[in-house]
C-alpha cells in the first residue's frame, strides 16, 4: 500500500487554531480534513486507505511532544504546521483561558520569568524547542506561520498553507469572521476572583481521555460559566480596577523570550527561500 500524504497542523493553543480548524481547514480541497475531534481515530481512519492525503488539525501545547512522538509512530512522512504567537502576547492569552477556567492565581503564578515557579514553566515558552522536536520525528521540514500574519494578511496566510499542502481554496469559501469572542477583563477579574472558593487552591488536573476525566472537565466548566455569566451584569465599579494582567510583567516576557523569539522568525524566513 502506498504511503499516505498527512499534512499534520499541531498547534499552538491561543492562535486561532479553533477558526482554522472550523473556518479555513475543512475548506481545503485535492485533500481530506480530518477533525479534530477525530483525532484519536486517525490511525484507523487512514489504515482504511479511502483517500491518497489528509489534512490533520489538533492544537498542543505543553502536551506537544508527547504528542507529536505518538503521531510520528504510525506516520513519520508527515509535513507538520506549526503556528507562532509573540511570548509576551500568547501567555497573555494561556492565562486568559487559565483565568476563565477557574484558575485564581496572578499573572506571576502562572508564569515567572524571573524564578521560575510558575504553573507554566520556562521551557514551556521556549518555542524553538518544539521546532526541533517537529524536524526530529518527521522527515518533512515543518512551516513555521505566526498568528500575527494572520490577522494581517489573512489571505497571505491561507496561501501559505494551501501551498505547502499541495491544496487549493476559494475566497468566497471562507469567512473571516471569528468563531466565539473572549471574555472581557471583568468578567475574568471575577472568575479569578471566586476560583479558589469554587475549586480550591489550585485546579484538580484531569485526564480527558478517559470518561471520568472528560465529565470532571465538563463540571468545572459549567461551575465557571455559572460565574462568567453574571458577572457580566455587575457593575465596573464592584470590581478591582487594577488591570488582571500587569503591564510590567508582559514587559517582562517579551524581552526574557526576545531571542527565543527571534530565532524563531529566523528559521521561518530561512525555511521560505529553500
Amino acid at each position: 500500500m502506498a504511503v499516505p500524504e498527512i499534512v499534520f497542523h499541531v498547534g499552538l493553543g491561543k492562535v486561532a487554531s479553533t477558526y482554522l480548524q472550523h473556518r479555513f481547514f475543512p475548506k481545503l480541497q485535492k485533500i481530506h480534513y480530518i477533525p479534530t475531534n477525530r483525532y484519536r481515530q486517525v490511525p484507523d481512519i487512514i489504515k482504511k486507505g479511502k483517500y491518497g492525503r489528509y489534512f490533520v488539525s489538533r492544537e498542543f501545547d505543553q502536551q506537544l511532544e508527547r504528542e507529536v512522538s505518538w503521531f510520528a509512530s504510525y506516520y513519520p512522512e508527515v509535513k507538520p504546521i506549526i503556528i507562532f504567537r509573540r511570548h509576551d502576547g500568547w501567555a497573555a492569552s494561556q492565562y486568559r483561558r487559565y483565568v476563565k477556567n477557574g484558575g485564581h492565581l496572578p499573572f506571576t503564578g502562572f508564569l515567572d520569568v524571573e524564578g521560575d515557579t510558575g504553573l507554566w514553566k520556562i521551557n514551556d515558552f521556549i518555542f524553538y524547542n518544539h521546532i526541533e522536536q517537529l524536524e526530529k520525528h518527521f522527515t518533512h521540514k515543518p512551516l513555521v506561520l505566526f498568528y500575527e500574519e494572520l490577522r494581517t494578511d489573512p489571505w497571505a496566510f491561507f496561501d501559505k498553507i494551501a501551498a505547502y499542502a499541495d491544496a487549493a481554496y476559494d475566497q468566497k469559501d471562507i469567512s473571516l469572521a471569528k468563531v466565539h469572542t473572549s471574555y472581557k477583563e471583568k468578567e475574568l477579574k471575577v472568575m479569578r476572583k471566586m476560583g479558589k472558593y469554587i475549586f480550591g487552591e489550585e485546579l484538580t488536573p484531569t485526564n480527558s481521555r478517559s470518561l471520568s476525566g472528560w465529565l470532571h472537565r465538563r463540571g468545572q466548566m459549567l461551575a465557571s460559566y455559572a460565574v462568567l455569566y453574571p458577572s457580566k451584569l455587575l457593575p465596573k465599579r464592584f470590581v478591582d480596577p487594577a488591570p488582571l494582567i500587569p503591564p510590567e510583567e508582559l514587559e517582562k516576557v517579551r524581552d526574557f523570550f526576545a531571542e527565543d523569539w527571534a530565532k524563531v522568525k529566523a528559521y521561518a524566513e530561512k525555511s521560505a527561500t529553500v
